[in-house]
């Protein structure tokens, strides 16, 4: 999925509509007072170009310690790839997951001659992965990835209408998400245990354009940055049948980057009351 393509049949999907629109209704009485939406639209991933995992090897709640064969040598020196591992060398990596997404929101507006405040209220869910892989000397691969179960939010928007018809707008304010976190690698020797599902808390900002299609009806195209932070998802290792002494044995391993960070350009349909 790329953006411009989204953005374009998204932005024609919403200009498409006021076409239908009626000379019945009171601009003066456009954006004020309480409604309802639902949307959908695609969520893209910036680059975390450079993430790796990290490790605690004593367990002492400090990550970022090297993991040591016997011989001294860095267990992981193959590296790190920001995607999913193909293989088991970090050549072999696809790109995050990028993915539609859908939601519910109730908000309330107060116009103020031509210039709007408002408070919205939404959930919903997006289809987009991150993933973060890395790689051993034994020929191993080692992936975690975290997708939203479902998220919400709670922001405030202001706006400016000119004469009403229209409204142009900034919004901005908490997020959070229930992140399903998985883990898989080709290491059949350890054991492995995670910590499963976390939760994600943040924000989101961006801004958009609603028109008012009909009387209580009105369409909108709007663009939503939200950055989430998750560092409470942890794989220990065990040692299950691997032989004594295994470096791996005892280590906790979490992501270097617990920020979730999404682009979304979605359209809205709403109802006013």
């Amino acid at each position: 999925m790329r953006f411009p393509s989204l953005l374009a049949a998204t932005a024609a999907t919403v200009l498409a509509v006021p076409a239908m629109a009626q000379d019945n209704h009171d601009p003066a009485q456009d954006f004020n007072g309480p409604y309802v939406s639902i949307g959908g639209g695609g969520t893209l991933q910036g680059s975390d170009r450079g993430e790796t995992l990290v490790f605690d090897t004593n367990q002492d709640g400090a990550y970022g310690d090297p993991v040591l064969d016997a011989a001294g040598g860095d267990v992981f020196a193959p590296g790190f790839c920001n995607g999913a591992a193909t293989s088991t060398a970090n050549i072999g990596c696809r790109n995050d997951k990028d993915g539609p997404e859908y939601f519910g929101r109730i908000g309330y507006d107060r116009r103020m001659g031509n210039f709007v405040l408002g408070a919205v209220i939404e959930g919903g869910r997006s289809e987009a992965r991150d993933s973060v892989s890395g790689f051993s000397d034994a020929g191993d691969s080692y992936m975690m990835s975290r997708e939203a179960d479902w998220q919400a939010g709670a922001r405030l928007r202001a706006g400016y209408t000119p004469g009403g018809g229209a409204l142009f707008y900034v919004t901005g304010g908490g997020a959070y998400a229930r992140l399903d976190n998985k883990f898989a690698t080709t290491n059949s020797v350890n054991s492995f245990a995670d910590s499963g599902k976390t939760n994600g808390w943040g924000y989101s900002a961006g801004g958009g354009v609603e028109v008012m299609a009909a009387r209580n009806l009105s369409v909108g195209l709007e663009y939503l940055y939200t950055d989430l932070k998750d560092d409470d998802y942890t794989v220990s290792v065990g040692q299950g049948s691997a032989p004594a002494p295994d470096p791996l044995t005892g280590v906790d391993i979490q992501r270097s980057d617990p920020h979730f960070r999404t682009h979304s350009v979605r359209g809205t349909i709403s109802y006013r009351f």
